[in-house]
C-alpha cells in the first residue's frame, strides 16, 4: 500500500509535519527536570493528584527545572465546567503552584502551549499523519458499540487459536480501495496504531519509583484518534510530553499496565521517551469490608482536597502529611528542623517505597497540630476568622470583630519553645474554646474530679475572696496552694485524712476544680491567662454561678 497516499487521503487538511512542531517546540535550553500535573477536568483536584503534584513540584524546584500545568480535556463527555479552574486554585491554595502552564481564568505562563488539549487537536493529527506514512496506523471502521458477549467470544476464539489475547483489528488488513470506499460512503473512523509487539516477548524498563521490571509487549492496536478527529490519552500524552519537554511522567501506578503502549508509541514516531514514575496509590481502611482499598471518588469525602478546606486543615499541614507518605523520614527531619521551609528537606523520589501507602486521618491531625502550634496567634487568628467567614456563620458572627481577643486566647501557652498542640483544624476551635465566648459558653459540670458537694463550695467560696486578676502569676499561684491547707480541700476530704497513701489534695486537684468552675473542661490551656482574658468579673460570676448550680443538684 502507498502509505503517503493513505496519510493524504486521511488527513487532506494537515499540512504541518513533525519536523514543522520541532521548530515550534525546540528543545527547552536548562538542566533542571521538566515536570507536569496533567488532570482531566472532570471534577475535583483528587488526592492522589495533589500527591503526585508535590513529586513534580520538588523535582523541579530542587534542579531549576519547570513545573507546568496542562488540562487533558480530551474526554468532552466527562468534562465538568469549571474543573480545571478547581484544578488551578487548589495548587495555589496549596501553595503547589506549577511555575508554566495553564492558569484557569489568568493567561498561561510559558512558550510552549497551548496547554489545553483540545487546542492542540492540529497537532495529534499530524503526528498520527506521520505514523500513518510509516505504516504503523490505519483507519479502522468498526462499530464502536461492540457489545460484551462478541468481545468474550472473540477472545475465546483467540486463546483457543494462540494461547494469547491479542488486540488486533480486523481493519488491519484493509486495502486502500476499501479504505477509500469507506470514506465516501460516510463510514465514521478512528485511527489506531498498528502494534508490531509480540506477546511472548518483554523488555527491561526502569521506572525511577519501582525500579527495572520485565514489560511484555504491547500487542494492542490503541486508539489513536477518536472519530471526532480528537485523540484519547495514549497519543496525546506522547505528543504533548516530547514537545513540551517533559523529562519525568509522574503518574499513578494505574498507567503502568499500558507503559508498553506507550512506549511502542514512541519508538513508532522516533522519538526518545523521558523517565517515568508511577506512584504508588493512596488506600485507606474499609471499615465495611475490613480490608485496605484504594481511596475512591466515590465513597470517600476526602478524596477531594478541598474536604480539608471545609474541615480547616492548613495547607502546609497536609502537604507535609503527604509528603511523609512519600519519604518517610520527613516526619524525623521536621522534628529536627521546625521552623525550616519545607523545600529544604531533602526529598528524592528514590525514597518513594512501591507499597500503597495508607491515608490515616488520626495521623493527619497529629501532623496538623504541628504545624498549627508554629503559627503566630495574630496570623492563627486571621485565618480561623476567614475560615469562619465561608464554613461557619455562627462562629464568625461571634469572632469577627474580635481579632485582638481571638489572638489573645490563640496567644496563651503558644509562642514559646514548647507550644501547646491541641488545636488540628479549624472546625475544632469552637469546641476547644466555647468557655472564653458568652455565646457559646454552656456548662454542665458533670464531674469535679471526685470532690463531694462541701469540698467544691469551700473551695471556691475561698477562691472568691482570694482571686485578684492583677495579681502576678506565682502570686496568683500561692493563693491556690493556700487553698489546700486544712480548712481547704484535705480537711473536706475525710478519706484522704484517714488514709494518706490515697491523699490528692494537691495545688493539682484545687486548680482542678476552679478550672471545671470556669470552664466547664477539665483540661485547658494555663488557667491563670484564661482567667485573665476573661476579667475579674466574669471569673468571679462564673465560681458563683458553679457553687448555686452544685447546691441544686443536692
Amino acid at each position: 500500500m502507498n502509505f503517503d497516499k493513505l496519510a493524504d487521503l486521511l488527513f487532506p487538511n494537515i499540512t504541518k509535519n513533525i519536523e514543522d512542531y520541532m521548530q515550534i517546540y525546540p528543545r527547552r535550553n536548562i538542566t533542571g527536570e521538566v515536570t507536569r500535573l496533567a488532570p482531566s477536568p472532570t471534577g475535583f483536584l483528587h488526592i492522589g493528584s495533589l500527591y503526585g503534584a508535590i513529586i513534580d513540584y520538588f523535582c523541579a524546584k530542587k534542579s531549576n527545572g519547570v513545573f507546568y500545568l496542562r488540562l487533558e480535556d480530551t474526554d468532552d463527555k466527562r468534562e465538568i465546567a469549571g474543573a480545571g479552574q478547581i484544578a488551578y486554585d487548589m495548587l495555589k491554595y496549596y501553595n503547589v503552584l506549577p511555575n508554566e502552564g495553564y492558569r484557569g481564568e489568568l493567561s498561561p505562563i510559558g512558550e510552549y502551549g497551548p496547554y489545553i488539549q483540545s487546542k492542540r487537536k492540529e497537532i495529534y493529527q499530524a503526528f498520527c499523519k506521520e505514523l500513518v506514512k510509516k505504516g504503523r496506523a490505519f483507519p479502522c471502521f468498526c462499530e464502536k458499540s461492540e457489545n460484551k458477549e462478541d468481545i468474550l467470544q472473540r477472545r475465546e476464539q483467540q486463546l483457543e487459536e494462540s494461547g494469547i489475547i491479542a488486540e488486533r483489528d480486523v481493519c488491519r488488513t484493509l486495502t486502500y480501495e476499501q479504505i477509500e470506499k469507506n470514506i465516501k460512503d460516510g463510514k465514521p473512523y478512528a485511527i489506531r496504531l498498528l502494534s508490531m509487539g509480540d506477546a511472548d516477548k518483554t523488555f527491561e524498563f526502569n521506572d525511577l519509583i519501582k525500579g527495572k521490571r520485565q514489560v511484555r509487549q504491547n500487542i494492542k492496536d490503541v486508539v489513536l484518534l477518536k472519530s471526532n478527529g480528537m485523540t484519547p490519552y495514549p497519543l496525546a500524552h506522547v505528543v504533548d510530553d516530547y514537545l513540551m519537554g517533559t523529562t519525568i511522567v509522574v503518574r499513578g501506578e494505574e498507567w503502568y499496565p499500558s507503559l508498553s503502549q506507550h512506549l511502542e508509541i514512541f519508538n513508532a514516531l522516533s522519538l526518545k521517551p523521558m523517565k517515568y514514575a508511577h506512584t504508588p496509590n493512596i488506600c485507606k481502611y474499609d471499615e465495611a469490608s475490613g480490608t485496605k482499598r484504594k481511596i475512591s471518588k466515590r465513597k470517600d469525602p476526602e478524596a477531594d482536597v478541598r474536604y480539608f478546606i471545609e474541615k480547616g486543615y492548613m495547607p502546609e499541614a497536609i502537604v507535609e502529611y503527604l509528603i511523609n507518605l512519600l519519604n518517610s523520614d520527613f516526619e524525623q527531619w521536621r522534628v529536627n528542623n521546625p521552623h525550616k521551609d519545607v523545600l529544604e528537606f531533602p526529598f528524592s523520589i528514590k525514597k518513594i517505597g512501591s507499597n500503597n501507602p495508607m491515608f490515616d486521618m488520626v495521623k493527619l491531625h497529629d501532623v496538623s497540630k504541628n504545624v498549627v502550634a508554629r503559627v503566630p496567634a495574630n496570623l492563627l487568628a486571621d485565618s480561623i476568622i476567614n475560615w469562619a467567614k465561608n464554613y461557619n456563620p455562627k462562629l464568625y458572627t461571634i469572632i469577627a470583630n474580635k481579632k485582638d481577643y481571638l489572638t489573645e486566647i490563640l496567644r496563651i501557652d503558644r509562642e514559646n519553645k514548647k507550644p501547646r498542640k491541641d488545636l488540628g483544624s479549624y472546625d475544632e476551635f469552637e469546641s476547644l474554646f466555647s468557655y472564653m465566648f458568652d455565646e457559646l459558653y454552656v456548662p454542665i459540670s458533670k464531674s469535679f474530679l471526685g470532690a463531694d458537694k462541701n469540698t467544691i463550695k469551700n473551695i471556691l467560696s475561698q477562691y472568691i475572696k482570694l482571686y485578684n486578676e492583677g495579681d502576678d502569676k506565682q502570686t496568683w499561684f500561692d493563693k491556690i496552694k493556700s487553698l489546700c491547707e486544712p480548712n481547704g480541700y484535705c480537711a473536706d476530704m475525710k478519706t484522704y485524712r484517714e488514709n494518706p497513701s490515697a491523699y490528692k489534695g494537691s495545688v493539682a486537684d484545687v486548680s482542678g476544680i476552679i478550672r471545671i468552675a470556669i470552664t466547664d473542661r477539665e483540661n485547658t490551656p494555663d488557667l491563670y491567662f484564661i482567667s485573665k482574658i476573661l476579667g475579674q468579673d466574669k471569673v468571679i460570676s462564673r465560681l458563683k454561678d458553679t457553687i448555686n448550680r452544685v447546691e441544686q443538684k443536692s
